[in-house]
């Protein structure tokens, strides 16, 4: 199995970035936290800092199975600035998820939405329809092939068990669900 990376920048959504990190650990995955910044402490929307696993610049993602992008603003905001994250989701030809805010403002302007259904948070579906994404009314979780979009931090764990069950199977998700008390 390949490393997953979750990018963050000042401002993420600590319920999606977190839970993600949480969940996909659960299921035997190797997810590393990656800050877009040029420091290993990276603060969220709401004041929490995450001392990340490694900094962009320093990091090979050749084994990438999963890019992972949480909302929040303007977390997603300074994601979708920063260039070389950019150029490597353009690139990326395995598992891409994002959440939240991420979908519209990280996602679609680079096209990866294109023709593909999505959900995101309210308020951002405008931004995924201009992005060529018809929106999937109601779902909490869109999970597509190599394409995982989620609406928001409530839909954090439903989110991450899609990611698992993507890469380990549906058993895997619902082992893992059912430790944390809950259903895949």
């Amino acid at each position: 199995m390949n490393t997953s990376y979750i990018f963050l920048a000042e401002g993420f959504e600590e319920v999606e970035a977190l839970t993600v990190v949480d969940v996909l650990r659960r299921a035997g995955m190797d997810i590393k936290t990656v800050s877009i910044t040029p420091l290993r402490n990276v603060r969220g929307a709401h004041g929490i800092e995450v001392n990340v696993d490694c900094l962009f610049d320093e990091t090979d993602f050749s084994d990438a199975e999963w890019l992972i992008c949480p909302g929040g603003l303007p977390g997603s905001t300074n994601l979708a600035a920063y260039a070389p994250l950019c150029e490597l989701l353009k690139k990326h030809r395995r598992g891409i998820a994002a959440i939240c805010a991420a979908p519209g403002v990280v996602l679609a302007p680079l096209g990866l939405l294109d023709g593909k259904e999505a959900t995101c948070y309210p308020g951002f579906e405008q931004a995924c329809t201009l992005g060529g994404a018809t929106i999937r009314e109601g779902a909490g979780v869109v999970a597509l092939d190599n394409l995982i979009t989620g609406a928001g931090p409530a839909l954090a764990l439903p989110f991450a068990l899609a990611i698992v069950a993507a890469s380990c199977g549906r058993v895997v998700a619902s082992e893992v669900a059912a430790g944390m008390l809950t259903q895949f």
